[in-house]
């Protein structure tokens, strides 16, 4: 694990992944301190907002892994 972390895009992989758990952690605390504090449409806007910024991040990475000939 600890050489994964040690190459570049290993970390951006790593603190893609914590992104998406704090993320989930946070919709669980919020839905269970205020189940009444997100409707259905924001929750969908909130998570479709989301899911297009992580892919976005994630394609990027791709891209520099391309580019730099970068091989896990």
């Amino acid at each position: 694990m600890r050489g994964y972390l040690e190459s570049d895009l290993g970390f951006y992989y790593a603190f893609g992944a914590f992104i998406i758990a704090v993320f989930v952690v946070g919709l669980a605390a919020f839905a269970l301190l205020n189940p009444a504090g997100v409707g259905t449409i924001e929750l969908v806007g909130l998570s479709g907002g989301f899911f297009l910024f992580m892919l976005v991040y994630f394609i990027s990475i791709s891209v520099q892994r391309l580019e730099d000939g970068d091989s896990f």
